[in-house]
């Protein structure tokens, strides 16, 4: 079974997040600079003299694929543990089934699809 790990972290902790994936030998990742917010809603700013309410707060979101359950594991408990700051706005982690991937250079599908290695 396939496995999509998405995570929603500070934008401060991309390089944290990064290394802790790097460390336990993942192989592949998507990233991405997007604006959200959670339960911390927005927050106040002044722009040009005139305060502004701001509701969408700068993120990065991390996109993984894992082919097991072992992996999901791994994979968030990393993800957990370089993201935390234990205040509002750290993030969220989500998980669910792949149902098929294919890797275009080579047709490859499903676990052969993931593996990064050159052929």
């Amino acid at each position: 079974m396939m496995i999509k790990v998405e995570a929603i972290v500070r934008e401060e902790k991309f390089e944290d997040v990064k290394a802790a994936l790097s460390a336990i030998e993942v192989n592949g990742i998507t990233v991405s600079q997007v604006m959200g917010f959670g339960a911390q809603r927005g927050f106040k700013e002044i722009v040009r003299g005139s305060e502004v309410e701001i509701f969408m707060h700068p993120k990065i979101k991390f996109e993984i694929v894992v082919s097991s359950e072992e992996w999901e594991k791994k994979t968030i408990a990393a993800i957990q543990e370089a993201a935390f700051t234990g205040e509002v706005g750290d993030g969220k982690i989500f998980s669910y089934a792949i149902r098929s991937a294919t890797k275009i250079r080579t047709g490859e599908t499903g676990y052969d699809a993931l593996q990064s290695l050159a052929k």
